[in-house]
């Protein structure tokens, strides 16, 4: 949505508008200051946690100000702009922009390569493209070639901006105090949802508890539970033990091996298995022994027989 509005160009000399509604911005060098660093980091968030020391002793005041950073090309050298956004709110405010009608601050550093034509910015300056890094240059200083032609429109919006209209100016507490407790109060209700569903779930548990009581009431007694547990246990623990028998029999059934029965009881399993030569029937039988079994070679074939107990 913020790429529909109209871009308008700040700059130090500019002069006062009026109805300027629903826009975006972007402001020249005279509002950021700029370095470009190879940094042996892969991600922007890492560039943007080491932009305060490269811009060490380069601000006025480092706390006041905020960064983007951004690639370039391939290789492993960053752009980073360092900005004060209040004082490029107060910028705007002196000259009678809406901030709450404003979407997105743009930096010209962000389309350098837009300023392969002098733009015009006021009567005596313009904006030009020099060993990559957008930079103010008086007119006057041009040639003849050189003069500002380029018309400044919305085609320079670049993919991405910055958040322009903060309420942190007025505010007792700061942007990332407020995304700091935003983060810890999300937190707190989602434990509050969770201790409900489990205190919810903690009820209905015991209400069916209660149910099954009352229609068996022989269940009151710990031992009539005992016995109960105890008898299914044992059934559980054979059944587990028969899907274990199945997954490490299944192993064995590959490229050149078919199943040709498989009995499981009580007393145990027995698996016969068809070996289509010796070289597949040794590689049954390494993986049988590994896995404990008897393994039985049948006569005369490259079957084998392969038995356990429970």
């Amino acid at each position: 949505m913020g790429k529909d509005r109209e871009l308008i160009l700040v700059y130090s000399s500019m002069d006062s508008v009026r109805d300027m509604r629903d826009i975006n911005v972007m402001v020249t060098p005279q509002f950021y200051t700029l370095k470009k660093e190879a940094l042996p980091v892969k991600y922007a968030y890492q560039a943007k946690r080491v932009a305060p020391a490269i811009f060490d002793g380069l601000l006025e005041d480092s706390s006041e100000y905020e960064y983007m950073v951004f690639k370039d090309g391939d290789d492993d050298e960053w752009t980073l702009i360092a900005y004060n956004l209040n004082k490029i709110r107060s910028f705007l405010l002196s000259k009678g922009f809406v901030i709450d009608t404003i979407s997105k601050l743009f930096f010209a550093q962000q389309v350098v390569d837009m300023f392969d034509r002098p733009v015009a910015i006021g009567d005596s300056e313009a904006l030009v493209s020099l060993e990559g890094s957008v930079v103010v240059v008086p007119s006057v200083a041009l040639s003849e070639d050189e003069k500002p032609s380029k018309i400044f429109d919305d085609s320079f919006t670049p993919k991405r901006g910055v958040g322009i209209k903060n309420a942190s100016a007025n505010s007792i507490i700061s942007t990332k105090q407020s995304i700091i407790f935003s983060v810890i109060f999300i937190a707190f209700a989602i434990m509050f949802f969770v201790e409900g569903a489990r205190y919810g779930s903690s009820s209905q548990a015991e209400l069916k508890i209660a149910e099954l009581y009352e229609a068996y009431p022989s269940l009151e007694s710990s031992y009539t539970r005992d016995s109960i547990i105890k008898k299914y246990k044992s059934i559980d623990k054979i059944e587990r033990r028969k899907r274990d028998i199945i997954k490490k029999i299944s192993i064995m059934i590959f490229d050149g091996v078919s199943l040709a029965s498989l009995n499981i009881n009580l007393n145990g399993f027995k698996a016969n298995i068809i070996c289509k030569d010796a070289k597949v029937s040794k590689r049954v039988k390494a993986l049988s022994l590994k896995e404990g079994f008897k393994t039985i070679q049948i006569a005369n074939s490259n079957d084998m027989l392969i038995e356990g107990s429970l």
